[in-house]
């Protein structure tokens, strides 16, 4: 697996200002894990981000019904959300 330069976390909704800093933080070889009100951007964005691995938590998704809006993003659980964090050189919370 190719390693992650900075996991961004974010867990504010798309409208959030925090949400708003977070995307215009991320760089290539960057990825990003959506959790909590966080998904909600699954249904909102169609676009990609280029460069950018997304990644979201898959009980926070079924939560809020939006199992087929993934997209691009790849949905990950609770073991595999630690492993990204351990594959990433950096960790950034949202």
């Amino acid at each position: 697996m190719t390693p992650i330069h900075t996991l961004h976390i974010l867990n504010k909704a798309p409208e959030h200002p925090r949400s708003v800093a977070c995307m215009g933080a991320l760089m290539p070889g960057d990825a990003l894990l959506l959790t909590e009100n966080a998904v909600l951007a699954l249904a909102a964005q169609c676009s990609t981000l280029a460069g950018i691995r997304v990644y979201a938590l898959a009980p926070d998704v079924a939560a809020r019904g939006l199992g087929q809006c993934t997209g691009e993003a790849a949905l990950v659980d609770y073991p595999a959300m630690v492993d990204l964090t351990a594959q990433a050189q950096n960790v950034i919370s949202w």
